[in-house]
């Protein structure tokens, strides 16, 4: 199946804590169907000392989001959209915006 959303992508949340807010893809498991968005739904992790040497700390990371939750930011209409699919002469497919109807790729 063809991705819909794809690493460098600019989405928005759609629910949770952080609804309404825009980040960039970072990474994509595509396996578990999630991604994780640069400074959305961050958390607190709790990290063990590793040696004498180093200390215990808390750090802040980004947790991944499932696929529904996010959708894909328009770069010509600037909207949250959904992403069809569509062929090209040369054999390949390419993503457009459902709203617009401009290609994405």
């Amino acid at each position: 199946m063809a991705a819909r959303v794809k690493r460098n992508d600019t989405v928005e949340v759609i629910t949770g804590k952080d609804r309404g807010r825009r980040g960039s893809v970072r990474q994509v498991l595509r396996k578990r169907d999630r991604v994780i968005v640069t400074g959305i739904n961050m958390v607190k992790k709790h990290r063990r000392s590793q040696n004498p040497t180093t200390p215990s700390d808390i750090i802040d990371l980004e947790a991944p989001l499932h696929l529904s939750n996010v959708m894909l930011v328009c770069p010509s209409c600037d909207a949250a959209t959904r992403v069809g699919f569509r062929e090209l002469d040369s054999g390949g497919k390419t993503r457009f915006c459902k709203r617009c109807g401009n290609a994405i790729d």
